[in-house]
């Protein structure tokens, strides 16, 4: 007897996490706009289409063009209104195709400005984030116990390098100290992250639940934000880093051993020997595979964003096949599948979900398994009694709405 198809529409009812999700990548089209033009924010176009074909589109030739659009969101996100509007919205957008957990990841400098510092910054994200939660968990259903609740984390990003352009705070910072080298800069401004995200999870209750290095690898290692790691790490924040998806498998274990990382945003280039670019590694397979082993063997968990690879790695473009997602698995690494940007990569959960189907032929017991790593390795907002309660609720919801397209996956129950 054949085996039933895992169909777009059966891949949309299954409960999904994203753990890599930038907020200033996944504002609603219609809401930029609207944005935009209260806050006197000149865009490429005023209207969506014209949008879609300038700045958000299908294939971008470079990473610079795909971070061309952060230009204009970032702008419109000046103030707490826009920030609480904008992670409530993105909250109820995920809830709508069945993502029972998001990780809301941004860089609140980017956001700081006269009279609006970053933990009023960090405020107005999670207060979207809690309005969101409190109006979907209010569904009778979950009330019931028939639909796992919707749970929300807010990540902070620290930047490897900045610009005076990058914003005010970033600026001052630059004017303060105006014959610093540059790294020691960086490194003042994660550790001020660090501990205002600290401050905000300790002194607030609000739901900061991990820190997050992004931008350019090559050039800007992960050791000149290892204080303010070390401090995230001793309060017991999530630790991600991007690494690995512009640079080698160097900058993946610079991740873990400068970074304590929990987890690795992308990590695509985890097995490519010609990436190294470290010349004290001699031997380029062996660095490999020992770094494959520590990274399976600790459950440092991969966060693969597929369109968003496709988008900036050429060689990916027309055959996902190639993406190194399926030696991923080969490893027995713990891989979760992300968005990324929901608005610049055009993308939603379900797509990248059926994409990863389609490219590696995963079958109904392989999704099951990628589906529940993004619940287990979050960064839970709550103790860990409730999150393994919740993580079992998500399982069973699974397991049932499999069964119920024919395909019986289901453990043993407890």
């Amino acid at each position: 007897m054949p085996k039933a198809p895992i169909t777009r529409e059966l891949i949309a009812r299954l409960p999904k996490s994203d753990l890599h999700l930038h907020l200033d990548g996944s504002l609603r089209l219609e809401t930029l706009l609207e944005l935009a033009k209260a806050r006197r924010v000149k865009l490429p176009s005023s209207t969506p289409d014209g949008l879609l074909e300038l700045v958000f589109k299908r294939a971008y030739e470079n990473l610079p063009e795909y971070l061309r659009g952060f230009e204009f969101t970032v702008a419109c996100l000046q103030d707490a209104e826009s920030l609480e509007r904008v992670a409530y919205e993105l909250c109820l957008d995920c809830r709508a195709e069945n993502v029972f957990y998001a990780e809301i990841r941004f860089a609140p400098q980017l956001h700081v400005c006269a009279g609006f510092g970053i933990r009023d910054v960090l405020r107005a994200v999670c207060r979207g984030v809690e309005r969101a939660k409190k109006e979907i968990n209010k569904d009778p259903a979950v009330k019931r116990g028939e639909v796992p609740r919707f749970e929300a984390g807010v990540i902070v990003c620290a930047l490897r390098f900045f610009l005076p352009v990058f914003g005010a705070h970033y600026k001052a910072y630059f004017e303060a100290l105006p014959t610093a080298p540059p790294e020691e800069i960086y490194a003042l401004a994660s550790l001020e992250l660090a501990r205002a995200a600290v401050a905000a999870a300790e002194q607030e209750g609000l739901p900061v639940v991990g820190f997050d290095l992004a931008g350019q690898e090559r050039g800007f290692p992960a050791k000149d934000h290892q204080a303010a790691y070390q401090l995230a790490h001793e309060h017991f924040l999530g630790k991600t880093v991007h690494a690995g998806e512009d640079y080698g498998p160097e900058s993946i274990f610079q991740a873990i051993t400068d970074c304590h990382a929990d987890r690795i945003g992308h990590g695509t280039w985890l097995f490519s020997k010609k990436h190294i670019k470290d010349r004290s590694i001699v031997d380029k397979q062996a660095f490999i595979d020992k770094l494959v082993r520590y990274v399976g063997e600790r459950r440092i968990t991969l966060e693969v964003c597929l369109t968003s690879n496709q988008q900036t790695i050429p060689e990916l473009r027309h055959d996902l096949s190639k993406h190194p997602f399926k030696k991923m698995r080969e490893a027995r690494c713990s891989v979760t599948l992300c968005t990324d940007n929901r608005l610049v990569s055009r993308t939603t959960m379900t797509d990248e979900v059926e994409k990863a189907v389609k490219a590696f032929q995963l079958d109904a017991r392989a999704l099951k398994d990628i589906l529940i790593y993004g619940f287990k390795r979050s960064f839970f907002p709550g103790n860990y009694a409730d999150k393994r309660n919740w993580v079992r609720s998500i399982l069973n919801h699974v397991e049932d709405t499999l069964a119920d397209a024919g395909h019986d996956v289901r453990g043993g129950r407890r």
